[in-house]
């Protein structure tokens, strides 16, 4: 007590973030019993029916599990394939750029996207790809092929999807590099230069060990919520042409649980807590293997 006492101020700012976790993240869990039972608000939850994993079995056996997890499965692991490495690319370039100017011009252009609401994201995407006034398919045309018309092609939604994604963060998960790099002992990089190596060859051997902890602990993190694949971005870019390649589990779950005339809140409970103990599983295989390779890990 004594000790709390010396530091009481440190309690208190830690405060609000505990009762924020508290609040929603760990009071909300005494309703996840509803995914298995057959909730009825009338009856509230304790006097709901038991049902145990019949809600489970349901999702499985439905015509559109294999969908939804093929959407879900490859829009995320397309988002962090393509997206992840790039930031650190950016980063490295931009550390190595010597006019100042140029980098922080670079820097502006990159990062400003992403305080750019999803809203209006999707309304620039929508103008973008528009087949006879977007901007893509004047240029597709001026090079003498058919327009396309990406939002109606079931096809194109995952690439719209992810690319438009890395242009908007890109930039702004670039910053997170640049502060690690900037913590490089500048030394490492004059012993390198003494020994004749040139830029790539510091970059391989110095700025990438230096930040690698850091891409560890983010590509862990990334994964804990590799399923979430943004569900207001999806939501919007959904039309009934791109339906089969757009429907994710967030949205399959707010339109049975939410949007639908019969809500059915056991059901999607049960749909959302598959998504959870997946992401998981996830989340600690990663870590183990981050361990057992001697790298950095959350825990």
């Amino acid at each position: 007590m004594i000790k709390i006492r010396k530091v009481w101020q440190l309690y208190i700012l830690i405060l609000l973030p505990v009762l924020y976790l508290i609040t929603f993240k760990y009071v909300p869990m005494y309703g996840v019993q509803i995914a298995f039972k057959n909730f009825i608000a009338t009856k509230g939850i304790w006097g709901s029916e038991w049902v145990g994993l019949s809600q489970f079995s349901r999702f499985y056996n439905s015509y559109d599990f294999w969908r939804i997890i093929r959407n879900t499965s490859i829009l995320s692991g397309y988002t962090l394939i393509a997206g992840f490495p790039l930031p650190i690319v950016l980063a490295l370039s931009l550390n190595n750029v010597s006019s100042k100017f140029f980098k922080k011009s670079v820097q502006m252009v990159t990062y400003a996207p992403h305080f750019i609401s999803v809203v209006v994201m999707v309304g620039i995407i929508f103008q973008f790809t528009d087949p006879r006034t977007g901007i893509i398919n004047h240029l597709i045309q001026f090079f003498g092929f058919e327009p396309i018309n990406f939002m109606g092609n079931p096809s194109y939604f995952y690439s719209v999807f992810v690319w438009s994604g890395i242009w908007q963060n890109v930039g702004f998960s670039c910053i997170i590099y640049l502060a690690a790099l900037s913590t490089i002992d500048p030394a490492l990089h004059e012993a390198a230069v003494i020994d004749g190596a040139n830029k790539l060859q510091r970059m391989w051997h110095v700025d990438i060990p230096g930040i690698l902890p850091i891409a560890i602990i983010l590509l862990i993190m990334n994964t804990g919520h590799i399923l979430d694949v943004g569900f207001e971005k999806v939501l919007l870019m959904q039309n009934p042409l791109n339906n089969q390649t757009s429907e994710v589990i967030d949205t399959y779950v707010y339109k049975i649980g939410l949007a639908s005339p019969a809500a059915n809140y056991s059901y999607s409970s049960a749909i959302g807590l598959v998504k959870t103990v997946i992401s998981l599983i996830l989340l600690l295989t990663v870590n183990k293997i981050a361990q057992k390779t001697n790298q950095a890990s959350l825990w």
